[in-house]
């Protein structure tokens, strides 16, 4: 009888019932942000679990769980432009595994980890690849918004087929060799030069234009005057210029002909 009452003590009843459960485990909880994975003997079924508690059969089934957050994977990828310089890309890309796929996801690829190195990385390189390819170095730097937006389109595209959504790509850094930014710098100077070379040319032509102007209009000026010039007219200048002296008369050699004034003073005297 002692035997009997201790097998069925409420406490060594509780604690058989405790140990059921931990080793079975008949429930499992989906965390928030998270998908279950519902396997059956080790076959994954359609059946995704949502996010709460849920009875399963030990044993029999069992549960991997699946973020589906948005998650940042930042990585880098080399690549070619159009005119063969070396483009060397920082890439950010924000992404998550698309809820009611999560099983097709777990069953094709993987966790989390295995999307990352299998799917993730190596589409962001090839991507990176195709899209600089179609681009020269100088429009890959002018053209920054339709570069991106090509990166986008292809990697949304080439990720779809993985049940992976992307959710914004952001091309942190973009640049080029050293050499390729020597010679981007070195153009940039010349054009510099060019340009002020060009502001002297144009503000010279601008003074020669200014002169010319200049002396053509006081040559039409002197035309003008010349033409207005009657002989009525320069009589009556020299008559309001004339100091009262007869004129002197002037010859060849600057030879003195005639002085009137001396010949008026010796008939007065």
């Amino acid at each position: 009888m002692t035997k009997k009452k201790t097998l069925y003590n409420p406490g060594t009843l509780a604690l058989l019932l405790f140990l059921v459960v931990i080793l079975f485990n008949p429930f499992v909880i989906v965390n928030a942000g998270e998908r279950g994975v519902l396997m059956q003997f080790g076959k994954v079924e359609e059946r995704i679990l949502g996010e709460g508690i849920h009875a399963v059969i030990p044993l029999v089934n069992t549960v991997k769980k699946l973020s589906v957050r948005v998650q940042k994977q930042e990585s880098s990828a080399e690549a070619s432009s159009k005119d063969l310089q070396e483009v060397f890309t920082d890439v950010a890309l924000n992404w998550h595994i698309v809820p009611e796929e999560a099983n097709a996801v777990f069953q094709q690829v993987g966790d989390e980890n295995a999307v990352v190195e299998r799917i993730i990385n190596p589409a962001v390189e090839e991507v990176l690849k195709a899209v600089m390819a179609k681009y020269t170095a100088e429009e890959i730097i002018t053209k920054r918004g339709e570069v991106k937006a090509g990166v986008d389109n292809s990697l949304t595209e080439r990720l779809t087929g993985y049940h992976i959504r992307v959710d914004d790509i952001s091309l942190v850094h973009v640049h080029f060799s050293q050499r390729f930014s020597d010679a981007v710098e070195a153009k940039q100077i010349a054009e510099q030069e060019a340009k002020k070379a060009g502001f002297v040319v144009m503000k010279a032509l601008k003074d020669a234009e200014v002169k010319v102007n200049l002396a053509r209009g006081e040559a039409e000026a002197q035309s003008l005057l010349r033409e207005t010039l009657t002989s009525e007219l320069l009589l009556k200048q020299a008559i309001e210029k004339w100091n009262g002296e007869p004129p002197l008369i002037i010859g060849e050699g600057g030879a003195k002909l005639l002085n009137l004034s001396k010949l008026a003073k010796g008939k007065e005297n």
